[in-house]
């Protein structure tokens, strides 16, 4: 029995099927994979643009398909029953979807005796390993993101401090807002679009994911977190850096030095056919030695308690990943090294650089550099 891949959604959320058409539209459409022949079936709104954009090997018109279903006795066809008359063309009675397949358009196939299997993720296996052309749009991404971090530590290092340990610039408090809207005015410029950009001053960063709000303050760390993606190529980046405008704590300087450390194990472990998870052990183990102990203290989790790494690509999260749960790095997948360490008493630290994975190691992406007091 003959099965395909089906996928029906809109492209400008969906990377898998960005990934299969590279052709961007905001409207659900479907894509068919058949004997490795690529299908869309498009509105007659986008059918011209399909057939100059789209990397596919046969573009149908939604229109006539829908006359097609009609001729076959289904008076109000709807996509379920184009999608069933395009597979029953070639003779297709099961069809492997994405685990997040819309279950109203599963119970519809399987009513018109299509069986529908949802695959787990990765959806595209072959999506993990970049090609160089992936790679290059990813560092183009990350530049963009490298010189948006350089706008904000200016905007750090440019500030005053004030008898009570807050930034100003310019005659106003230097905000975690005012940088994270400067930081987005430079991506937008050259084309990317970043979104829940962090920047935690202090104990606000012992919660890794917390955005960030009011005032900075002198002598404590402000991690900035930024990830955004291309508008256009749709390639993310994810780039982190910890500085100080001032004197680091002792405890803040001993963190800076051992989450540096730690990127340089992952750097050193890096490589074709290692498991992810050792990495990730091994520099836990590392915090440990120093005295950084992993757990809740004080009713919070403390120390060092993510994941090391996550593939980066058409999405800021996917496969692999580098963390607690085994995971086989391979050569050419793109991913993240980003050692943290918390602490109530002393604020969070994090950096974090993008890697391509190579035969004997791996080659890192990030140029901006590391400096924790400015």
């Amino acid at each position: 029995m003959t099965a395909a891949r089906l996928i029906i959604a809109d492209s400008e959320k969906n990377a898998n099927l960005y990934y299969a058409t590279r052709f961007l539209a905001p409207d659900p459409f479907i894509f068919v994979q058949i004997n490795g022949r690529r299908i869309i079936v498009m509105s007659d709104l986008e059918v011209d643009r399909a057939k100059a954009q789209a990397r596919v090997d046969e573009i149908l018109s939604y229109t006539k398909l829908t006359q097609q279903a009609k001729r076959a006795g289904v008076k109000e066809p709807t996509m379920t029953d184009v999608v069933a008359e395009l597979l029953n063309s070639h003779s297709v009675k099961k069809v492997d979807v994405p685990a997040d397949f819309s279950l109203t358009h599963a119970d519809r196939l399987r009513k018109r005796g299509v069986e529908v299997q949802p695959t787990p993720d990765p959806f595209f296996p072959e999506r993990m390993v970049k090609s160089e052309e992936e790679v290059a749009l990813l560092t183009d991404s990350l530049r963009t993101t490298e010189e948006a971090l350089e706008c904000a530590i200016e905007f750090i290092r440019n500030s005053e401090v004030k008898p009570d340990g807050t930034l100003w610039i310019g005659g106003k408090p230097l905000t975690a807002e005012l940088i994270r809207k400067a930081m987005h005015l430079v991506m937008m410029e050259r084309g990317c679009v970043a979104q829940h950009t962090i920047i935690a001053c202090g104990v606000q960063a012992v919660d890794p994911h917390n955005e960030g709000s009011g005032p900075l303050k002198a002598n404590e760390p402000i991690v900035m977190d930024v990830f955004p993606q291309h508008a256009r190529t749709r390639y993310f980046a994810d780039l982190t850096r910890t500085v100080v405008k001032g004197k680091a704590s002792d405890k803040v300087k001993r963190m800076f030095q051992a989450v540096r450390e730690g990127q340089e194990i992952a750097f050193r472990m890096i490589k074709d056919g290692v498991d992810g998870s050792a990495i990730h052990k091994a520099i836990l183990d590392y915090f440990a030695s120093l005295g950084f102990k992993t757990g809740e203290q004080d009713g919070r989790m403390q120390g060092f308690f993510h994941g090391t790494g996550h593939g980066v690509g058409l999405e800021i999260h996917e496969p692999p990943r580098v963390g607690v749960k085994p995971d086989t790095l391979k050569t050419g997948m793109v991913v993240t090294v980003e050692p943290g360490l918390y602490y109530l008493d002393a604020g969070g630290l994090r950096l974090e650089d993008m890697v391509v994975v190579t035969k004997d190691g791996c080659r890192v992406l990030t140029e901006a550099p590391k400096v924790l007091e400015v």
